[in-house]
């Protein structure tokens, strides 16, 4: 028989497998957050020029055309938001650069048409724009 306060028998030991899941649990979910793994800043550095963003924002190493409706992005890596709204972090901006509007509504920033492997690539760029 049970003493007082213990768990009938049998019991404790779904307790102990039920505290077990829940310790597991606290983990939270995998991290899915794009990586930058197999990124390539020196093509990301060419896709803003082929993919037309230097026609809005003036790159440091860019010499033309140096576009003047977007902000600068001389010290991009340090800013800690994205469009003064989202933090600067890579997976957020490999989103942001494809589709700005669907992350800021309003912005004047388009949507641009870039693969997957495009979005990683000018986003390792943009990450390595830091004042010399």
């Amino acid at each position: 028989m049970p003493g007082p306060g213990s768990a009938p028998r049998g019991l404790s030991g779904r307790w102990l497998v039920l505290a077990c899941f829940s310790l597991v649990a606290c983990d939270g979910p995998p991290d899915r957050t794009p990586t930058l793994r197999d990124a390539d800043a020196a093509k990301g550095r060419l896709l803003v020029t082929d993919k037309g963003c230097v026609a809005c924002h003036t790159f440091p190493d860019v010499k033309w055309p140096r576009g003047g409706l977007g902000p600068s992005m001389e010290d991009f890596a340090r800013q800690g938001l994205i469009a003064g709204r989202l933090p600067n972090q890579p997976g957020v901006l490999m989103q942001f650069v494809r589709n700005a509007p669907g992350l800021v509504p309003g912005t004047a920033m388009p949507a641009i048409s870039m693969t997957d492997q495009e979005a990683r690539d000018v986003t390792a760029y943009l990450l390595t724009l830091k004042p010399r």
